[in-house]
């Protein structure tokens, strides 16, 4: 069983963090447009910077038969975690999937080919389980359960047992956030679109198609 079942029963409260980043770009943006021909940028470097995050930042498309959800894939601040998943989603292994697990106000988790919660991917090569060492950063807010819509990977009571599992968050479950080596789920993404289909979706819901472009 991925994803231990004890948290479903977990009630817990959290403030979305305030992306201090994200204001002082939105500044320099501003500053910019209103900037005289040939004056000095003092935010070009962080207008710089914000573009090649997002540049690094791709959108996965995730077609369900409840409708379509985009989400953005933090590959900077989760290179591990995100470099597993589009992986899979290159190979085509999420297509025709399930969601085999729903709990309401928490999480819909799917990415399990044998549909039960028991599975991962199975490497050709090796004919074995290829899992991933647990990816956390505490000091990262993009990285926290902080609200619906939370992209992470599921796994088992073994810290560096992730596979092929995710979840979506259907609300705030900071309790998932690691509070120490080992502690926590990996979180790797976040809904840009669509948070409404997945506030929809439930146990036996179908992943139809998901693309990386």
């Amino acid at each position: 069983m991925r994803f231990l079942d004890y948290f479903k029963a977990a009630n817990t409260k959290a403030v979305v963090p305030v992306m201090v980043s994200t204001i002082a770009t939105l500044l320099a943006v501003s500053v910019v447009n209103n900037s005289p021909v040939g004056a000095a940028n003092p935010f070009k470097h962080t207008l710089l910077a914000a573009k090649e995050s997002k540049a690094n930042e791709p959108i996965v498309t995730m077609v369900t038969n409840k409708g379509t959800i985009k989400f953005r894939v933090y590959k900077d601040d989760a290179p591990i975690t995100s470099a597993n998943f589009l992986d899979l989603v290159q190979k085509g292994f999420y297509n025709g999937l399930t969601f085999h697990r729903y709990e309401p106000g928490f999480c819909i988790q799917g990415g399990d080919p044998n549909g039960n919660g028991s599975g991962g991917y199975i490497d050709p090569q090796t004919h074995n389980e290829r899992t991933i060492k647990l990816e956390v950063n505490p000091s990262n807010p993009k990285l926290s359960h902080d609200a619906a819509g939370v992209v992470a990977m599921a796994r088992s009571g073994n810290p560096d047992s992730a596979s092929s599992q995710f979840y979506f968050t259907l609300g705030p479950a900071k309790f998932l956030d690691s509070t120490g080596p080992g502690q926590g789920y990996a979180v790797f993404g976040r809904v840009t679109e669509g948070l409404e289909v997945v506030k929809a979706l439930r146990k036996g819901d179908k992943i139809v198609k998901v693309t990386d472009k």
